[in-house]
């Protein structure tokens, strides 16, 4: 969402590269995140993107398992994704067009229609990116009754959009370490 060319940043207090000190924040692209609450096994900052005066803020996570400050890897990853937000999310927006249409989703009869639409009823996205090189952007409000009750996650590689998942709580892999 930032033009911004910045590198990421890590803040905290004791050293980098202990496994028990971790960066309380984190600044990707202008943003902060904040370590949150997470099992002893994992590491989860979180934060919000600024979006235009009127919309709501954007959710960004950092999850690292097992826990341990972000690599140099995962930061710059964070920052592609962070710079380029509205546009990875439009992508993810146009694949979820194209994939819901497909049997095996669950969509009531006058749902496909609703992909029809210009303004497709995804909304309120957030990314998770992860320390293996993996992300995703998980739409937690929909217009389509097959997101309830935890919404639509689209996997990316790099800046493709590679898979679709109805969260609905029925898989433990649904969970994404932490919440912006």
């Amino acid at each position: 969402m930032s033009d911004t060319v910045e590198p990421p940043r890590v803040r905290g207090t004791g050293a980098l590269g202990t496994r028990t000190e971790l960066p309380s924040t984190l600044h990707i692209a202008g943003v902060e995140l904040s370590r949150s609450q997470s099992p002893p096994s994992l590491a989860c900052w979180s934060g919000y993107l600024p979006g235009p005066p009127g919309s709501e803020p954007a959710g960004l996570n950092v999850v690292i398992e097992p826990a341990a400050p972000p690599d140099g890897a995962t930061l710059r990853l964070a920052h592609d994704v962070a710079s380029r937000f509205d546009e990875l999310v439009d992508r993810a927006r146009e694949y979820c067009r194209t994939r819901l249409r497909e049997p095996g989703f669950g969509l009531t009869a006058g749902e496909p229609g609703l992909l029809d639409l210009p303004a497709l009823p995804l909304a309120m996205p957030e990314a998770t990116v992860w320390d293996e090189g993996g992300w995703a952007v998980r739409f937690a409000e929909s217009g389509l009754g097959t997101a309830d009750p935890y919404g639509i996650l689209v996997t990316f590689d790099g800046t493709r959009p590679v898979d679709l998942q109805v969260l609905d709580g029925s898989d433990e892999s649904d969970g994404l370490g932490g919440e912006a």
